[in-house]
């Protein structure tokens, strides 16, 4: 709701789609490469003594923000508000994470959970764009971002108040004193890598790159398919297109979750994301031919089938790379990226879409995922985790027993 609420705001008060889309992105930037940092506290002190003041923080910054833009303020001030307004927004996707695997350490089940998580979050993704498009145009341009506020303030009250699920925060654990005989310095070392981020674990970094491609697909998506719907005279038939593309995403995620893998979480990864950059170039090729509604959106489809698998195993993968007291940061960092990933497949379409015509915009979705897999496959051996590469020890060299007076 943040992203479009922004958008339809702006465009109203300045009329420009082009200026409403550069603020827009400012926000998505500004919460991308800031909000790790939030993710990082919540790790060291608990989410609840982040995420409360970080709530009122958003509230303020998307009420100032509101009122520059009905004011007429200057578009500068509009980007000074948009960082803010983008930085400061709650995590709680990454937090709700961080407690599924806290409380699912090393079980199978963990792979569901993200399953879970990644259904209620396409979710939104369908349903909070309508919600706010609904507010912006029958109640109020600012209707749709004020709304965006109080649902984020009420509902990351209510979830900051779960206490009992959240992870132990980093400095209880540094804190506890050594039993009898324990290794201090050997202690102190392991706390020291506790404190480090979450980006020192360089399967990390290479995962990173793989969600922002992932988000180049979102991003792309929505440019490219509302210009192919206003391009073929179909203009109502995007709202469609997307929901088939969405619903295939869905439906992969349920399918994740239900399903008892043998294979690692690597394997599967190594596996799924050449299938979705194959999607993505189905896609772009067959745009390039034609206007054929029924088999883009089945292709369409085929891409939103092939996004879960990736996006649930990266989820699943990190939480064996990194340290439990860097979890939220971590994943912090991937739905950052995704956000990253959006904002520049959505700029990359739309310049695309402009100067070449509507079917080149689903070019930057397999632009995005082409190079996220040259990282993949350059770094694979990164996302080995501790498990995979541990070796069971054998008994060697044993002597024949003999008798003994």
């Amino acid at each position: 709701m943040l992203t479009i609420g922004i958008v339809l705001l702006v465009e109203h008060t300045s009329g420009s789609y082009g200026t409403a889309g550069a603020v827009s992105a400012t926000a998505g930037v500004a919460m991308a490469l800031l909000a790790p940092q939030s993710g990082k506290l919540a790790d060291r002190f608990g989410q609840g003594a982040v995420l409360v003041p970080g709530i009122f923080l958003h509230a303020l910054f998307i009420g100032l923000l509101t009122a520059l833009a009905l004011l007429d303020a200057p578009l500068w001030s509009l980007f000074a508000a948009a960082v803010p307004a983008g930085a400061t927004t709650p995590q709680i996707s990454p937090m709700v994470r961080a407690r599924w695997a806290a409380r699912l350490e090393g079980s199978p089940l963990m792979t569901t959970a993200a399953a879970f998580e990644s259904v209620t979050d396409e979710f939104t993704f369908v349903v909070g764009p309508v919600i706010a498009t609904a507010l912006c145009t029958g109640v109020h341009p600012a209707a749709g971002l004020i709304a965006e506020a109080v649902l984020m303030t009420l509902g990351g009250l209510v979830f900051a108040a779960q206490r009992r699920t959240q992870p132990v925060p980093a400095r209880h654990r540094s804190h506890a004193t050594p039993h009898a005989g324990q290794d201090v310095d050997g202690g102190a070392d392991r706390a020291r890598k506790k404190r480090a981020s979450a980006l020192s674990a360089p399967g990390v970094r290479v995962l990173i790159a793989l969600l922002f491609g992932i988000g180049a697909v979102f991003g792309g998506m929505q440019v490219s398919l509302a210009a192919f719907a206003q391009s073929s005279g179909q203009p109502g038939i995007n709202g469609v297109l997307y929901g088939v593309f969405a619903g295939g995403n869905m439906l992969a995620a349920l399918a994740v979750g239900a399903i008892h893998w043998k294979r690692s979480p690597r394997a599967r990864l190594l596996a799924a994301y050449p299938a979705l950059v194959l999607a993505t170039m189905a896609l772009a090729g067959v745009a390039q031919l034609g206007p054929w509604t029924p088999l883009l959106g089945g292709l369409g489809l085929l891409a939103g089938l092939c996004i879960a698998p990736s996006m649930i195993t990266s989820f699943t993968l990190v939480e064996m790379l990194v340290p439990a007291t860097t979890r939220t940061e971590a994943f912090t960092w991937l739905t950052g990226a995704v956000a990253l990933g959006q904002a520049a497949g959505t700029t990359a379409s739309g310049q695309l879409t402009d100067s070449f015509g509507a079917s080149s915009g689903f070019l930057a979705p397999l632009v995005g995922t082409g190079l996220a897999l040259t990282v993949l496959v350059a770094f694979r051996r990164r996302l080995v985790t501790p498990s995979e590469g541990r070796v069971t020890a054998r008994g060697v060299g044993h002597r024949t027993p003999v008798a003994v007076d």
